[in-house]
């Protein structure tokens, strides 16, 4: 029941919302922005609109800023958040992409793995509870301050992947992957809100990028540190070492995220009031809002009767299913050409920078050129292709082709950088847009579960019809994006021809979603 304050706060609201109701009609078309400026909020209602509007109704001194201003705000604002993003989404990938690399120092032995798929199951067991662990930890990211939420799930996966040098038996294992999934499986989503809430949507691209990137290059930093690992002889085994290290890691790691994770414009410690309101005006322009705590049903209800929600989900899925071949059989198909656990570990370092590079360079082309976002993903889609080609066709006795494929394979992890841009850019409304970042985030857990398990293990070592399944994801997933880009095209087609203009008026009020907001724009 919605309390006597927040009735009044509603009425309020709703009579400064008739006013600028009259204002458009009076005019036909989209209010003057001069007209907008110069409203002022004297209310804050934020079960119904967005909480940015109480940064708004505060006192800031001048409406305008200028663009010297902006930059210090945003140069402020990346050196606090980037370093903590990219560190932790590097950490996620190192702690979970763990398993492919104790798999050549004993683990596979230890604990019994080699018999029928249970290596492979043991890989896609993590992705399930990343399933069931996505949109709880969304709901809560929601509900509740999203730096606690973050940091309580880094510090309990820190202790349970410290929990795998423990397990005894393939079960264990499981058990214990599940569980790690289950708790990793808010941070995509969570990282997601947070860039959605700071920056632009020409600024979202660059940025999520710049975390995901990380997964590639925690591949060139992770088998330096297991190779000095792997080398300890002492009474356990090497892989506990890498295990017990790595877990020790993420749980101090948690602590820096609860006090430095700057978590929305509102809420963040260290910005004066000038610099938040900057940061919440300018985000106006988005058109998709920066918080609102209170669940909404319609959203939910037209997200799942929206073809883009369902096209960002299977666009994640079928392109993750190439993951699987790179974080968890990379090392073991170069330990087939007759290598050493250490030296296989060292040759797999160019995967992990080539990934990273195409990441980051994928995220900077989206960045830089407008609109160009469904392309550029075609473009991280191509090597994947010939990777699989190439895995499949090539003569085991080309050492040398074969490492150049599984070297590039990963160029599809562009395709997800610039993707989860995309899906921020177009979802508007707060709940709509957890939902959008949750569903994209299990069609990567669902193509990721798949992957490994195409990998059977009479196929070896060629995996020439696991190939064959990656190759033919793949052409479909270039498929939806070509699908997904004539939609945004059409739908702002419609919109221009209807005599709306683009425009910000009604960015925090209502929480208005893409779809009812008839001055959005989505980007392609």
């Amino acid at each position: 029941m919605v309390s006597e304050t927040e009735d009044v706060e509603k009425t309020s609201s709703a009579t400064h919302k008739e006013d600028i109701e009259k204002t458009l009609s009076a005019t036909h078309i989209a209010a003057d922005q001069a007209v907008i400026n110069s409203l002022k909020i004297t209310s804050a209602d934020t079960v119904y609109n967005d909480e940015a509007i109480k940064v708004l109704a505060q006192e800031h001194g001048d409406d305008a800023w200028s663009p010297e201003e902006e930059k210090r705000l945003l140069r402020k604002l990346d050196w606090q958040l980037l370093p903590i993003l990219c560190f932790t989404y590097g950490l996620q990938y190192y702690d979970k992409a763990m398993l492919s690399q104790a798999a050549i120092f004993g683990i596979r032995t230890d604990l019994d793995l080699n018999v029928g798929n249970r290596y492979s199951f043991s890989s896609a067991i993590l992705y399930i509870g990343f399933l069931f662990g996505s949109y709880p930890c969304s709901l809560l990211a929601q509900k509740y301050p999203i730096e606690r939420v973050a940091a309580g799930l880094i510090f309990v996966w820190g202790i349970c992947l410290m929990a795998t040098a423990a397990c005894t038996n393939h079960q264990g294992l499981w058990a214990q992957r599940f569980l790690l999934g289950l708790l990793e499986g808010g941070v995509s989503p969570i990282f997601m809100i947070v860039v959605g809430g700071w920056y632009r949507k020409q600024e979202q691209a660059l940025r999520m990028g710049a975390w995901f990137c990380c997964t590639g290059y925690a591949g060139v930093v992770s088998p330096l540190i297991n190779y000095g690992l792997g080398q300890i002889k002492g009474s356990l085994s090497p892989w506990k070492y890498m295990y017990l290290v790595a877990g020790a890691i993420t749980i101090i790691w948690a602590v820096v995220v609860y006090f430095f994770l700057p978590p929305d414009p509102i809420r963040a410690r260290g910005f004066t009031p000038r610099e938040r309101y900057i940061a919440v005006a300018r985000m106006q322009e988005n058109n998709t809002g920066v918080r609102n705590t209170h669940w909404k049903g319609e959203q939910v209800m037209e997200t799942l009767l929206d073809v883009r929600f369902w096209l960002h989900f299977f666009i994640a899925l079928l392109m993750m299913v190439g993951n699987g071949p790179y974080s968890t059989f990379t090392p073991i198909i170069v330990q087939n050409f007759g290598l050493n656990p250490l030296n296989t570990l060292l040759l797999t370092i160019p995967a992990g920078f080539i990934t990273g590079c195409i990441e980051l360079a994928a995220a900077f082309a989206a960045y830089k050129f407008k609109n160009k976002r469904c392309i550029i993903m075609l473009c991280c889609q191509v090597p994947t292709v010939v990777s699989c080609i190439l895995q499949w066709q090539l003569p085991r006795s080309n050492k040398g082709g074969l490492l150049f494929a599984a070297y590039i394979i990963a160029s599809l992890g562009g395709t997800y950088a610039v993707l989860l841009g995309v899906v921020m850019a177009n979802s508007a409304g707060y709940t709509k847009r957890t939902l959008n970042a949750a569903g994209v985030f299990i069609g990567y857990c669902v193509g990721n579960l798949i992957g490994p398990l195409l990998f059977k293990p009479q196929d070896a070592p060629a995996y020439a019809p696991a190939f064959i399944g990656v190759l033919a994801t793949a052409l479909a997933t270039m498929a939806l994006i070509a699908i997904y880009w004539y939609l945004a095209v059409r739908d702002n087609d419609i919109r221009d021809e209807a005599g709306i203009p683009e425009g910000f008026d009604h960015a925090y009020e209502d929480d208005l979603t893409d779809r009812k907001n008839p001055q959005f724009r989505y980007t392609t």
